[in-house]
Order: structure tokens, then sequence, then C-alpha cells
């Protein structure tokens, strides 16, 4: 289910009962813990491809053993729980989530679908108001007597975050509505430009403060700020789409209640359409993949909703999806880019792993700078170089892969890779590759010291003793001044506070040191991280290791 083998590779035609009971629950833990990693941490855990196939086999093995469906299952709910912090708000209407299509027959089956439970004729039309997915935070609005008085994230659906005081803050957002209902609630999505995303990126590094990995990331945390202050400085848009309560009709369509929002000052987005035909919705779907790149903002598929209102009522929904919309998804994006560097990395068994080091170019809202070619074999096969243009593809892996080289673009004087004799390690070890295996290793084994940091990575991380604020960077900056060099070591850490310390105080001061220095000038006193910081980062992580 998330990459090694198990009842995930199983077909679910084959699963006995036992086996589909054991990955269901398996499911349930697993899916649970990437929604809060993305909606409670704003730090997703696997990309969203990756996500979409545990909800696709979940949801397939409840359709094949309905009698197994879980009180905890994935399709009973949506999102996480609110995050601790921010009051919470209980939705007057659910915010649903929507179902997902992936492929044309998908879209056509839902029509179809719409059809048969209205009892429509083929003569019927069936008019679509199509809209881009944008990949944001959804927010719910709500106005009393033209007033904005409340408004909240989504959370899990029933119960999401006051966050008020910062949506306040957006120049998307009006305070006042001439001419609307009593009770009006407008719900949409919170989102960051991938324009002003980099440049705040560049601010967040020259302050030394958080990364954020892409736009919809930054957008959450910037709207989920404790001080709303912090909020107002940071870029965020909104886009309007949908609503929840309302005291009295507002439109009879889909596309009219979108003219109302714009007429009461809330944007939408401009590149929404109206089609009496599902053909004509994936020829604008198609249309909208082909420019997806250059909008300046990132989408992850294109929604469909049945554009009237009173079938929208009489279609209703089921579990945590209405029946009026769907969200087709984009297939994984590529991207062009060129190779700066190809590097190996010696992994914990020794083997070497070719990485291309990329111009950044972001790939499915990410900003990606390296890429994996797999081994030897996959480099020689597809003639990868060193100032090659390639196309690289952000889907199910970690780390992207490049799909293919332009060789039209290949600059003259590029030679073939080749793979050195010895490891890259200092030790200079031996390289074997056995007869038939396409792994090429070190021989160093516990003597190459890059294994020995793979060891050790392994050792600390989610899948073994999960030490937390024992990450790679941490462990390579412990083994490169001696303080681990076996796993027993880092148990031994507590006893040496001082030394720790130190070594993570240096090396933030050096980190300051280099950004600053990058800028042309010294370090500022508020490049600086704050007296202590360094201490509570350090008991932090012995408190960790005690838990072990």
């Amino acid at each position: 289910m998330t990459g090694k083998e198990g009842a995930g590779d199983i077909p679910v035609g084959e699963l006995t009962p036992l086996e589909a009971a054991s990955e269901l629950q398996a499911l349930a833990k697993e899916i649970a813990r990437h929604d809060k990693a993305y909606y409670q941490k704003d730090a997703p855990l696997i990309s969203d491809a990756e996500y979409d196939a545990l909800r696709r086999r979940n949801d397939a093995i409840e359709a094949a053993f309905p009698n197994l469906v879980r009180k905890d299952s994935p399709s009973h709910r949506l999102g996480a729980a609110p995050a601790t912090g921010f009051a919470k708000i209980t939705h007057a209407r659910p915010m649903l989530s929507l179902n997902n299509a992936f492929v044309d027959d998908e879209v056509m089956e839902f029509v179809a679908r719409v059809r048969r439970f209205l009892g429509l004729a083929e003569s019927v039309a069936v008019a679509l108001v199509c809209e881009p997915k944008i990949d944001g935070l959804s927010i719910s609005l709500r106005y009393e007597r033209g007033k904005f008085v409340l408004g909240a994230t989504r959370g899990d659906g029933t119960t999401g975050e006051d966050v008020t005081a910062n949506l306040k803050t957006l120049n998307d957002i009006p305070e006042k509505l001439e001419r609307a209902p009593q009770v009006l609630e407008v719900r949409g999505e919170v989102y960051m430009t991938r324009k002003d995303f980099a440049a705040l990126n560049r601010s967040q590094q020259a302050a030394g403060e958080k990364i954020f990995a892409n736009p919809r990331n930054a957008a959450a945390g910037s709207l989920r700020q404790k001080d709303p202050s912090i909020t107002a400085t940071r870029p965020l848009r909104f886009f309007a789409y949908a609503w929840g309560e309302l005291s009295e009709p507002v439109a009879d369509t889909q596309w009219r209640f979108l003219e109302r929002l714009r007429h009461w000052g809330f944007p939408t987005n401009p590149l929404g359409k109206l089609f009496e035909r599902a053909e004509d919705c994936l020829a604008a779907y198609r249309d909208l993949e082909a420019k997806r790149a250059k909008l300046d903002y990132d989408i992850d598929g294109m929604v469909y909703k049945v554009n009237r209102l009173d079938w929208q009522q009489r279609l209703g929904q089921v579990s945590r999806a209405p029946r009026w919309a769907i969200a087709h998804k984009f297939a994984a994006e590529k991207a062009m880019t060129r190779i700066a560097a190809i590097e190996l990395q010696v992994g914990r068994t020794g083997t070497l792993t070719p990485v291309a080091h990329l111009d950044p170019v972001t790939v499915g809202g990410v900003v990606v700078s390296r890429a994996t070619l797999h081994n030897e074999d996959y480099v020689a096969e597809k003639d990868i170089r060193v100032s090659d243009t390639v196309i690289v593809q952000r889907a199910g892996d970690v780390i992207p892969q490049v799909l293919e080289v332009v060789k039209k673009k290949r600059p003259q004087g590029a030679t073939p890779f080749k793979f050195p004799k010895t490891c890259p390690c200092p030790l200079k070890t031996p390289l074997v590759r056995k007869a038939g295996e396409a792994a090429t290793r070190c021989t160093g084994e516990m003597a190459c010291p890059y294994q020995q940091v793979e060891r050790l990575i392994h050792f600390a991380s989610r899948d073994a003793f999960d030490i937390e604020g024992l990450g790679e960077a941490n462990i390579q900056l412990f083994f490169d001044n001696g303080l681990i060099k076996q796993p027993a070591d880092i148990f031994k850490l507590k006893t040496k506070p001082q030394e720790v310390t130190e070594v993570v105080a240096e090396w933030h001061r050096l980190q300051s040191a280099a950004r600053q220095a990058a800028k042309g000038r010294p370090e500022t006193a508020g490049a600086k991280r704050k007296k202590g910081e360094e201490y509570k980062s350090v008991s932090n992580l012995f408190a960790a290791i005690d838990d072990r």
C-alpha cells in the first residue's frame, strides 16, 4: 500500500475475507495518518497520486466486501479533526468532498448515473458547470445581514477551525454585501499564486524561517497563523464557488449563483465554463490540462457540477460526497528542465543509485531539484547525460523520475555518464555488480561511512524506531562530529548534552551566516536564532529518544 510488497499487491477479486479485513484495517490507519499530516499539519507525507491510490484501494475492497466496512472507514469521513489552537466551529451544512474520476469513461458514467437517478431521456441535456480544481485550503464564510461574521476551515467536514480574524485580512473577501440574504454561507478556496509563493520562500529563507514545500502548504500555513497580523503580510487569495447555509434561494442554477457571487464582489475563477454536453466538458478539460503549467496557481483537475439546482437537490449525496458533482483529476504532471549534475548515492545495503541534480522546476505543485535515475542500466538505456534537457514526472514517487531525454536539445560535447569502478565514499572501496542483477554495490559494508549513515537514518526512521527530531540532517551532523557511529550511540547522546547542543548551535550559526553572505551582507541579529532554541530542540530530541 505504500510501495512495499504486501496485501495491497493482491487483486481485490483474489482477496480472502481475512486478507480484506486486515487490509481495510491497515488502510484506515494509513489514510488517517496522511489526513492528519495534510489537514492539520499542512505537511503531506506522500503525493496526491499516492493518496488517491490508497483511497481507491479502500473503496474497491469495501465494494467487494460490504460486510467488512469499518466504523472508522475513510469512506465515512473527510479530512481530519481540527488542530488544537483554534476554536472549533460546527458547520451548519457539512463541507463535503468530491468523488474522483481519472479517465474520460468515468466522467461519462457520472453523467449516465445522473440521468438514471433523475429518470432523464437521452434527448434531455444535462448541462454542467466546469471549473478548475484549485489546490488550496477550503473555507466557509458566513454572512448575516450582509456582514461577514464567521470564517472556518473545512476540518473534518463537520467541524472546522475558526479563522475569522485571519480571513478578514484577505482583500478578496468582502466585509459587507449589498442586498444579500439574511444568512449566506459562501464557500471556496484560499490559495497562493506561484509567483507569490516563490517570493514568500525567498523572504522566509532570508529570515531563517520555515521554507514551504508548495503553494498549497504556504497558503494553509499562512491562513492558520495564531497571529492575524502575520496572515496579513502573506499574499493570500480566494476563489468562491459554492454555498453552505442559505436563509433563502439566491439562484436556480449553479451558473447564475456564480454570477451572484461576482455581483457581491467575490472573485470566481474566470476559466469556469458552462456546457450542455459532457463531450464539451472533456474537451475543456484537455485544453485546461495543456495550459496547466502556464497558470500562475496550482490546479489538480477540473470539477463538473450539474447546473440545475433543483436537480442537485433531488440527487442529494452519498457518504461524504454529492451525487451531482465529480472531480476529474489530471494525470501526473510533467515538466521540462536541465540536468546540472549526476551524483551517486549509497544506500544502507551498499546499492548505488544515480540521482540527477536539476535546474529547479515546479512539478505538481512542488519545486523539484532532484530526480532518481534508478540504476546503471536505466541511465544507459535512456542515454542520460549531464547538461541534457529532460522530461521529469512526479507521480507516486517521493523523488521524481526522469522519463525521457529531449535529444534535439542536447548540447555539443555532452558525454555518456559512466559508473566509476570504486565507491564515491572516502574509502574508495571496489564496486561490484553480480550477474543478472541491476544493482551496483559498494563492497565496503559497515566500513563505508555512507552505508553507516544510511543505516542510522533507517534505524531512526518512522518505519523503525521512529525517533522524532532525529532526521537525516541531524544524523549526518552528529555522525560528522563523531557523536554517533552506530545505533547504540544514539542512546548515549543524552550523556553528552553540552557537546550535542554546541554542535547544533554551530550548525545553525553557519547556516545563518551562509544565508547572509549570499545576500552580500553580514549576519544580522534578526537572522540569528533566538537564545535557547538550540537547547529546546536538543531537549525535545532527548525526550523522543527516552520514549523509545
